[in-house]
């Protein structure tokens, strides 16, 4: 069981998916990511190391690319 999922689904604009992952790049020196959620925005913190993984799938009439950006958190639950 995961402890938090968040999961979304909508149509962007090449402007609009450009601002989204622009926000996490602001972290690139520090402090935290931003995204915008909708009608909310959400922080999070990115540390100095992550584990990545992008997929590229062609197929059904699609391309679809995905970019998964992981990070440990503690044993206690709270982030590192």
């Amino acid at each position: 069981m995961k402890d938090l999922k968040f999961e979304q689904k909508r149509s962007f604009s090449r402007l609009e998916a450009a601002d989204q992952l622009s926000a996490l790049a602001e972290a690139r020196h520090g402090g935290n990511a931003e995204p915008e959620l909708g009608p909310g925005t959400m922080s999070l913190r990115v540390p100095d190391e992550l584990r990545t993984e992008i997929e590229v799938e062609v197929g059904d009439g699609e391309i679809e690319m995905e970019i998964e950006l992981k990070r440990p958190i503690t044993k206690s639950g709270a982030e590192s």
